[in-house]
């Protein structure tokens, strides 16, 4: 996702005992992966090649298995087209990250979300939005505070199409660390993914590890607004699954409780945590603009 910054390299256990050295997060999205993803999705598309997909480690998923999934197409003010994720989280509002409209280098001019399908370029309900509100506080430097919310004609709900819960109650002080959720996008499954990949959207079980741990790798950058998921198993969000949805089941139903925001600038295949805005940090933010 972004351009690089320096650190120092330091020694850092975030799993199961797991070893990393200290990586910078990706920055500028748009330019480093959504526009190249972009084109690529929309090739192998064309293509009809669908046995393959996005999040790393991940195994695709059927229609209708997350139906709060959104694919957005990104068309930004330089006339190129990117691509992230959402959350659908009533029947006109989708959260997503506010780097997908602004990262610093590139300003969105239009979205068009997909809902109820796999796929980005065909299928599903297809609306257009020109209604993105990012967080007052969001730094494109530090992705702190990278949530947004999109404004889109009311959609009517069925087996692909519904609303995700918010953490609200007593989950709003959970830390989640130690939970599994799960992380679903459109994005790629490796860094040297093949042009003609599938494009089928495709979801991964990762664990939720202390903001301490991913500091050591992403240091201050890292906030309490922040949560991480371990990358044991080269398993987590890559490119292309920016602002989609990270989850975990309670009561029998589906939570969001992360917004993809970054991975590393070395690659999401290389064990480092990923990065989320933690939605328990926002939900007045969100529920003040349902």
């Amino acid at each position: 996702m972004f351009a690089t910054w320096v650190f120092l390299v330091a020694a850092c256990a975030c799993s199961a005992g797991e070893a990393l050295t200290r990586s910078p997060m990706q920055l500028h999205y748009h330019s480093s992966e959504g526009i190249g993803e972009a084109a690529r999705i929309r090739r192998a598309e064309a293509a009809l090649d669908f046995d393959g997909s996005r999040v790393a480690g991940g195994s695709a998923i059927s229609l209708g298995a997350h139906p709060y999934l959104v694919g957005l197409l990104v068309d930004l003010t330089t006339g190129q087209q990117s691509v992230c994720g959402a959350s659908l989280v009533s029947a006109t509002r989708l959260v997503t990250a506010a780097h997908c409209w602004w990262d610093g280098r590139h300003q969105g001019r239009q979205v068009t979300a997909v809902l109820g399908s796999v796929r980005l370029f065909s299928g599903g309900t297809r609306l257009t939005s020109r209604s993105v509100q990012m967080h007052g506080s969001y730094n494109t430097n530090n992705l702190n505070n990278d949530i947004a919310m999109i404004t889109i004609s009311r959609v009517n709900f069925n087996n692909n199409i519904r609303a995700i819960a918010l953490p609200t109650g007593g989950m709003q002080i959970l830390s989640f660390v130690g939970y599994m959720a799960r992380v679903v996008g459109f994005g790629v499954t490796t860094d040297s993914e093949s042009i003609t990949t599938s494009q089928a959207a495709r979801g991964v079980n990762v664990e939720v590890i202390h903001n301490e741990a991913c500091a050591t790798v992403y240091g201050f950058n890292v906030v309490a607004s922040t949560l991480c998921t371990s990358g044991q198993g080269a398993r987590g969000p890559c490119g292309g699954d920016s602002g989609g949805p990270l989850a975990i089941t309670h009561n029998g139903q589906r939570v969001l409780i992360g917004v993809v925001s970054f991975h590393s600038a070395m690659g999401c295949r290389v064990g480092f945590p990923g990065g989320y805005a933690r939605v328990t940090s926002f939900v007045p933010w969100i529920q003040a603009r349902l």
